[in-house]
């Protein structure tokens, strides 16, 4: 594997890569970084080139200090490495990221695959989740460690689940993960107001996407991700949907071999397409 730090301007991102082939790149989701991908890591490389990174803000990778572009930072990424042809795979925020890539770069992308995401301007309806109004009173607290908590229970945990039916060690990898961001402030620094939003939004622009894509979803997860998942495939002419049991926002850490197996035969099939 090789490893290190690609310079974007005045800041750095970590980034790992491993495997020959295609390139495969994976975008974590906003409360994380790229070790959410550990249970892809071996599979995945025996068949791509895997590149992962942590995001401003996340993981190994600087501290944000300022509104930035996801998808500005990912372009920038691949030419420091001398990417020119992608498979993306985003979840959630990743997954916003890499459809707002696809629609501005589209030569670069062979194949989308979006886990859990939203596109840009999608417009959540209902009452908010409890743990959200929750979190935004720790935030005013300054009580950190409840704010990683409740961001846990919302995204892993999900609305229909206590965290005593969760696997402990998901539970553990993605606290451990989200510590990092919440101390570093990087929602409300990086995300809240982001840098050069597509204009219009990604939800105005979902039928110029012509590439294969793949829309995965927990069925456990917030009932608003699985509508965001019903229009990104109703919307996008060559997309697939698949609702993954037993899992909510992160169904790569919790349903492994599962993921897996339907994202590799996705990617295949896709490459028999071309």
């Amino acid at each position: 594997m090789t490893s290190g730090y690609a310079s974007i301007g005045n800041v750095k991102l970590y980034y790992e890569i491993e495997g020959k082939g295609e390139t495969l790149v994976l975008c974590h989701a906003g409360f994380v970084d790229r070790r959410m991908w550990d249970g892809q890591w071996k599979a995945f490389t025996q068949h791509y080139r895997v590149l992962r990174f942590d995001m401003l803000g996340f993981g190994k990778s600087d501290p944000a200090t300022a509104p930035v572009s996801r998808q500005e930072d990912l372009y920038c990424l691949l030419k420091e490495l001398g990417i020119e042809s992608v498979h993306l795979l985003g979840c959630s925020m990743g997954g916003e990221m890499a459809i707002d890539f696809t629609l501005e770069h589209p030569e670069m992308v062979l194949s989308l695959v979006i886990v859990s995401g939203t596109p840009g301007g999608f417009k959540m309806q209902g009452e908010p989740p409890v743990q959200l109004m929750e979190m935004l009173k720790a935030l005013e607290q300054n009580d950190l460690k409840t704010v990683s908590e409740l961001q846990i229970q919302l995204w892993v945990d999900g609305g229909f689940r206590q965290p005593e039916h969760v696997n402990s060690h998901v539970r553990k990898l993605a606290a451990e993960m989200n510590k990092i961001a919440v101390e570093k402030g990087t929602w409300a620094i990086a995300d809240a107001n982001p840098l050069n939003p597509l204009t219009p939004p990604a939800i105005e622009r979902l039928s110029e996407i012509k590439i294969p894509v793949l829309v995965l979803a927990g069925l456990l997860d917030h009932p608003e991700v699985l509508r965001a998942a019903d229009l990104l495939a109703n919307e996008i002419r060559k997309a697939k949907k698949i609702l993954l049991p037993d899992s909510a926002h992160v169904p790569n850490m919790e349903k492994p071999a599962e993921f897996n197996r339907i994202v590799l035969d996705f990617l295949s099939e896709s490459s028999r397409i071309k």
